[in-house]
């Protein structure tokens, strides 16, 4: 598990704090085993475990920094290429010397010295960081623009520990582990738990582009980098193709780095184009790897394959089974350090480890492309929720309304309750528009969890969440809201740890081309009709992109490594003793009312099996996470 974590205001002396901090750091490397560098000063101590390429340490004066990624650094300064100094310049303990290469630790601890508010806005790319000031009791912490590495943290008294996995931040002894009823609360319903909370109390994450100064005991937040969108036409389509596509290059090219990579290939525009761009830029047959499912409606290896015949990858398939799932779902349950709910880890984890079996070490995945450009179904959803405001209010009181919620027998008439859904879901105001699906909305929370749970969570506080992320931006489209919003909540909180995760599991780095900083730059010029035109999605992607695409790629629907779990639970015995024992258990948690896993599995199931399939996922995973770490019960 690669990351850092780390202390400032707490510990007796370096020797003391070595032991603690190499403690700290055990499960960041406990999957893919990265040599793991320790500093360590009176006050104070770092970790960082990471690939050579990824592992940037420093101290000296006082001064302990880490970096893990691969960012850019703005400084005006070409990197030294040297070393640390001999005792207080280089990382000490098991990795000793990790970070050394380029300079890059010690040219951010100089800016650090000369400005410490340009530190964040200089660096670029995907990256954590943590700067402690020993003698100062000073301290910064930030994570990328995109949200790609996640940072959590908790102050105690006087001392703030920090970590990029919650299992390293609850082996400190100030911030043992107590779980947050709202975290799992938040967490069936969303899936996921999003920033900036936790699972645990006390314990908080940094939001994308945000950073913390820990001064005199105290924390100060603030948000370094936010998308602003410029929606006015500023380019022709020729010359924004044409950026684009040396754009496509480039970050493709950033993104492989100079290990050996290969890539995701579900057949969708995303993971195509990165496909073809790899190919573009190497002389020989680039790998792809795909998965597919034995199931009707799961499958689509053919786009995949359609798409390594046009660009003429070496492609690489993989058909997960439900023994396959039934052996990863414990793996997945420990690999997460928040409960995680999107089964899409387990097809993405058998891709990963695919690659890795062919010597791969880096995989490059086309996220990001739905959340820049317009590709979310939902997103021309509700563009046509949206016209019903533009009719006019008295018409729709007076006339509209009455005349379809007023309809004889309009219950039985499939036109009318089309009509009344649509009026209902148009009537809400965005962004709870978008939760009209929720599944837990739709059982109703009192149905769900136990009296005695739900006395300590707050349910609006998913909805509140929500309208605060939506506030931040103030883009004029509704297209550009939506996108900000699922910047952060469907990009951060969920697709990107899905993909980290199950790569890390596979011993495997993931990259990210679309998520560029000047990728990103790049959509924020485009005009909200280049994004929906109407209901088309995606529109400028597509259009600078037909002729390079295979046209089936481009007018396919979106669909990707879905797993198709409901679909087996009916009919493959181990995989439902599994879910089954993993209810069971969960019940004695006094989480969930046992009455509703009984009608969940016993009814529900039945009813829909890809529907309610997910909430039996969601449930079994959580227990699964609890499983894995023996986690207090709240």
């Amino acid at each position: 598990m690669s990351g850092l974590c780390g202390w400032i205001g707490h510990g007796a002396g370096a020797a003391d704090n070595r032991v603690l901090i190499e403690a700290m750091a055990v499960p960041l490397a406990a999957f893919d085993q990265n040599p793991v560098a320790t500093l360590q000063a009176s006050r104070s101590a770092l970790a960082l475990s990471a690939r050579a390429q990824s592992s940037h340490v420093w101290q000296g004066d006082g001064l302990l920094v880490a970096v893990w990624g691969e960012p850019e650094l703005d400084d005006g300064a070409a990197a030294q290429g040297q070393g640390q100094s001999q005792g207080q310049g280089q990382g000490q303990g098991q990795g000793q010397g990790q970070g050394q290469q380029d300079g890059l630790a010690e040219r951010v601890a100089r800016l650090w010295r000369r400005d410490p508010d340009a530190v964040c806005v200089k660096l670029g790319g995907a990256f954590a960081l943590a700067i402690l000031d020993d003698a100062k009791g000073d301290a910064l912490l930030a994570i990328d623009r995109m949200g790609t590495h996640q940072l959590s943290y908790q102050t105690a008294g006087e001392a703030l520990v920090f970590a990029t996995s919650s299992d390293a931040l609850i082996r400190h002894p100030k911030t043992p582990a107590a779980i947050d009823p709202q975290g799992l609360y938040n967490y069936v319903y969303f899936h996921m738990v999003p920033a900036p909370g936790t699972v645990y109390r006390g314990q908080q994450r940094l939001l994308p582009g945000e950073c913390l100064r820990f001064r005199h005991g105290g924390v100060e937040k603030r948000t370094y980098w936010r998308m602003v969108f410029d929606e006015q036409p500023q380019h022709s389509f020729e010359d924004l193709k044409q950026q684009f596509r040396e754009l496509l290059r480039s970050s493709v090219l950033d993104a492989a780095g100079t290990q050996p990579y290969g890539a995701f290939l579900s057949g969708g525009t995303d993971s195509s184009t990165i496909a073809g761009v790899m190919r573009e830029l190497n002389d020989k047959p680039v790998n792809t790897y795909s998965i597919g499912f034995e199931a009707e409606g799961y499958d689509e290896m053919s786009y995949a394959r359609l798409a390594s015949k046009h660009f003429g990858t070496s492609h690489h398939e993989y058909y997960v089974t439900p023994d396959d799932v039934v052996a990863a779902i414990p793996r997945i349950g420990a690999v997460f350090d928040q409960p995680f709910g999107n089964a899409s880890a387990v097809p993405a984890f058998y891709c990963a480890r695919m690659a890795r079996a062919d010597g791969i070490t880096r995989m490059l995945g086309g996220d990001g492309g739905d959340e820049l450009f317009g590709g979310n179904e939902r997103y021309s959803k509700q563009h046509v929720f949206a016209l019903y405001d533009k009719v006019p209010g008295l018409l729709r009181k007076a006339l509209l309304e009455p005349a379809v919620f007023n309809f004889p027998a309009g219950r039985h008439l499939k036109l009318i309750r089309k009509a009344r859904s649509y009026i209902e879901q148009a009537s809400l105001p965005m962004p709870a528009r978008l939760e009209t699906y929720n599944l837990l909305g739709r059982f109703g929370p009192s149905q769900v969890f136990t009296a005695g749970f739900l006395a300590g969570a707050d349910t609006g506080a998913p909805l509140a969440s929500l309208a605060h992320t939506w506030a931040q931006n103030d883009a004029s489209s509704l297209i550009n809201r939506m996108l900000a919003l699922d910047l952060k909540v469907t990009l951060a909180d969920n697709d990107l740890p899905k993909v980290i995760k199950a790569c890390e599991l596979a011993a495997m780095e993931a990259a990210f081309p679309f998520l560029s900083d000047r990728m990103v730059a790049f959509s924020a010029r485009l005009t909200a009709r280049q994004k929906l035109n109407g209901t088309q999605l995606r529109y400028f992607f597509k259009e600078a992109l037909r002729g390079f695409l295979p046209d089936d790629i481009i007018t396919k629907q979106k669909h990707g490594f879905g797993l198709p779990f409901g679909v087996w639970l009916q009919k493959h015995k181990p995989l439902q003793q599994l879910a089954l024992d993993s209810l069971s258990d969960l019940k004695a948690r006094q989480i969930v009312r046992p009455e509703f896993i009984d009608a969940l599995v016993g009814q529900h199931l039945n009813e829909h099996a890809g529907y309610h399939g997910t909430m039996v996922w969601v449930l079994m995973m959580m227990e699964q996470w609890f499983k894995q770490r023996s986690a207090p019960q709240s």
